[in-house]
């Protein structure tokens, strides 16, 4: 299955341009253009008015992107989630909580008391958030707007934060922020299902601000829009023991052979991370998004890691957050602690700002 994703996403993000490539965009073609239209007309639907929007008793940032897969809104709303804590503020991440048993219903996974879901019932990215901010609020539903309720009524945030909301209209938000991959903002520039884009590129006017994530400089692309951008970087810090333990850099790992695994949007984009910082990796395993992790998977797992002569396992974050029932069988194992670094921040601190 991580295959099929892995071919698709190279397919549709318009690196693969062979003969196959170009027969199967012109199957999928025309089933692009109702979708387009389709998403097109709910947009128009929303700013005119006809479909009713909500909005909440504080201000909303949302956080979102125009394709699918992984543009980095995890670590995103992470940064934002602790530069309104660290500055005395309380903030509400409404999630959709995708991936969990307790998707669609409306869950609070975090309060002040701490975190109240499994990763299995929230879903991995909330849970990850919840368990990595202290004092982080988190509710999931598939209505955003009533998670907001809820929130609103148990916790007065000063802050929500909506993870993954730029396609959410039925929900108002203060500021809009839409996250592009820097290397392939657009894909192939076709909608689903012959190419990424969840929206045709015109929905790039909703954006207040935009944050081009995965730059490998300084230099951002340049955007057929006129809103402010920021640059950013996705960036492996160390390596910190499944268990738990200190940030551990990664020359401490880098004499020995790993074995890595990953269930996220782009795995051979993380495997790539590693070895860039020095890590010699004996087996790479790509995973399905969001893949579960059974008695069967930690069986296959382990069976190739012995295989491939590997001395430790290595994963994200958050796979690492479905693992811990498993850290016993897995021996010395790690994930790697990801940061989002900002090229150009002062648009998005000027935006931010507002709210304080």
């Amino acid at each position: 299955m991580a295959v099929g994703q892995g071919y698709f996403r190279d397919f549709a993000g318009g690196k693969r341009r062979g003969f196959v490539e170009w027969l199967l965009l012109i199957i999928l073609v025309p089933f692009s253009l109702p979708y387009s239209l389709v998403m097109y007309l709910r947009a128009l639907a929303y700013a005119a008015g006809v479909f009713t929007s909500h909005r909440l008793a504080r201000p909303v940032i949302s956080v979102g992107n125009l394709t699918v897969g992984g543009t980095g809104k995890t670590p995103t709303v992470a940064l934002l989630a602790r530069y309104f804590i660290d500055r005395g503020k309380r903030v509400a991440v409404l999630s959709r909580g995708y991936g969990g048993s307790a998707e669609g219903a409306v869950r609070v996974v975090a309060d002040d008391r701490g975190v109240l879901l499994s990763p299995e019932e929230a879903g991995d990215e909330p849970y990850l958030l919840a368990s990595s901010i202290p004092g982080l609020l988190l509710v999931i539903g598939a209505d955003r707007y009533q998670a907001g309720l809820l929130a609103q009524a148990r916790f007065n945030p000063d802050i929500f934060i909506l993870d993954d909301g730029f396609q959410h209209q039925r929900l108002q938000r203060d500021l809009n922020i839409l996250l592009l991959d820097c290397q392939r903002p657009f894909g192939n520039g076709h909608t689903l299902p012959a190419g990424l884009l969840r929206e045709p590129k015109s929905a790039l006017q909703r954006a207040d601000l935009v944050i081009c994530t995965r730059c490998a400089t300084d230099q951002v692309p340049r955007l057929p829009m006129v809103v402010p951008v920021c640059g950013a970087a996705h960036r492996l810090t160390g390596a910190v023991q499944l268990a738990g333990g200190d940030l551990l850099p990664f020359s401490t790992l880098q004499h020995r052979k790993g074995f890595a695994f990953a269930g996220i949007a782009d795995p051979p984009a993380f495997f790539n991370s590693l070895r860039e910082n020095g890590l010699q990796l004996a087996a790479t395993v790509p995973l399905a998004d969001h893949a579960p992790y059974g008695e069967a998977e930690i069986a296959a797992l382990l069976q190739q890691k012995t295989a491939s002569g590997a001395d430790y396992l290595i994963t994200t974050a958050k796979d690492a957050v479905k693992l811990q029932a498993h850290f016993a069988l897995l021996g010395e194992g790690y994930f790697a602690a990801l940061d989002l670094a900002l090229f150009h921040p002062q648009p998005l601190t000027a935006a931010l700002e507002k709210f304080l």
